[in-house]
Formats: structure tokens, C-alpha cells, sequence
């Protein structure tokens, strides 16, 4: 009896039964080669899939304190080029 089944392919065409294994066959092409030797990539790939809501955050709150620095630096320089007055002598 045929039987349908669901298979998964990396951005690199490789096929892989399950979701998770293909997404992180494509974590670790865009870490490429990490360490000498056999590389550590798929392991990091893997845990960064594992960790991903805390990494999310992570870079949600750099996102913000990059913004923040930004306007900050932005305000900074619109006063850095103001000329102060100075008063005017009591006559």
C-alpha cells in the first residue's frame, strides 16, 4: 500500500525528514566553517534553534539600545552645533 510522507529541503536542496534538521542544516551554511577540523557549526546551529525565543529577545533589546544610542548621538550633535549666547553686560 502507498503511503504519502513529508520530507524537508535545506536552501541548498538537501532533503531531511523532519523541519527542524533541514533549518538547521541551513543555520550552519550561514555560520560556515566554525573551529579546525570537523566544524562546530550544525552544534551551534542546533542551539541557537534551541534558544531561539531567548535569542529573539536578546536581539530585540540590542535593536532598542541601538535606536536609543542613535537618537542620542543624534541629539548630541544637533547641540554640538548651536552657538551659545552670552549675556548681554548690565549697563
Amino acid at each position: 500500500m502507498a503511503i504519502c510522507k513529508t520530507g524537508y529541503f535545506d536552501r541548498k536542496g538537501n532533503f531531511f525528514k523532519n523541519a527542524r534538521d533541514a533549518t538547521v542544516s541551513d543555520l550552519a551554511s550561514l555560520l560556515g566553517q566554525v573551529g579546525e577540523g570537523e566544524s562546530l557549526a550544525p552544534g551551534i546551529a542546533s542551539k541557537i534553534l534551541e534558544r531561539r525565543a531567548e535569542i529573539e529577545q536578546l536581539f530585540a533589546e540590542h535593536d532598542a539600545m541601538m535606536e536609543a544610542e542613535l537618537l542620542l548621538a543624534n541629539a548630541n550633535q544637533l547641540t554640538d552645533n548651536v552657538a551659545k549666547l552670552q549675556g548681554r553686560p548690565a549697563g
